[in-house]
């Protein structure tokens, strides 16, 4: 009678143990999970704004140039993820590029958030806060994303963007650990140091 006793309480126990061990183990992979998925990597775009029309002289708009280039834009950037795409999108809030940033933002269903263009540590913490291990797409001036790149701990050597240059596309991988990296792209209508229209060439057309 006491063997038969004993062997229901020690099947109890080797099940409790079982249980255990499953929970553990389940604890340990969610809680691997979690960090691998915390720590993965950032990938932040940065593109200048596309052409610019001529009028308002204060706050214009995207020229007829422009706007094909930022269609082009958005065919590229669509699917940069084979998964989900571009998970945010980062524009000052100035027309030409906000209007850069909207095809991209209307395609993928997504929010243009505005940020301060003389304030870089204020965004790139923001960006670095709320979207870790994402992908960001950050549109930026001739002026501004060269210092926003050498902010971010990237390159130093980004080449100063001329005044009638906007095909460069700026990729930043920022692992968990490791060295952060700078792919240069290029899209659309290829730079050649000339306008578009010579008719332009006597309008200052920076930033």
């Amino acid at each position: 009678m006491a063997n038969g006793r004993a062997d229901p309480d020690r099947r109890r126990k080797r099940r409790k143990r079982r249980i255990q061990a499953i929970v553990i183990y389940t604890a340990i992979a969610v809680g691997l999970a979690w960090f691998f998925e915390s720590q993965a990597t950032t990938t932040m775009i940065f593109v200048r704004h596309a052409e610019k029309a001529l009028i308002p002289v204060g706050d214009p708009g995207l020229s007829p140039e422009g706007q094909g280039r930022a269609a082009e834009l958005a065919r590229q950037l669509v699917d940069a993820d084979v998964v989900a795409g571009i998970d945010a999108i980062y524009s000052t809030p100035f027309r030409r590029t906000v209007e850069t940033a909207q095809p991209v933002a209307d395609l993928l269903g997504l929010e243009i958030n505005r940020y301060d263009p003389d304030d870089n540590e204020a965004v790139l913490a923001r960006i670095l806060r709320n979207h870790k291990g994402k992908i960001i797409l950050v549109v930026g001036h001739s002026d501004t994303l060269p210092a926003l790149i050498a902010d971010l701990g990237a390159s130093k050597k980004v080449p100063p963007i001329a005044e009638l240059e906007y095909d460069n596309i700026y990729v930043i991988s920022i692992p968990w650990f490791g060295k952060t990296k700078t792919i240069r792209l290029r899209y659309g209508e290829p730079y050649t140091g000339k306008p578009a229209d010579e008719s332009n060439s006597g309008v200052n057309m920076t930033k």
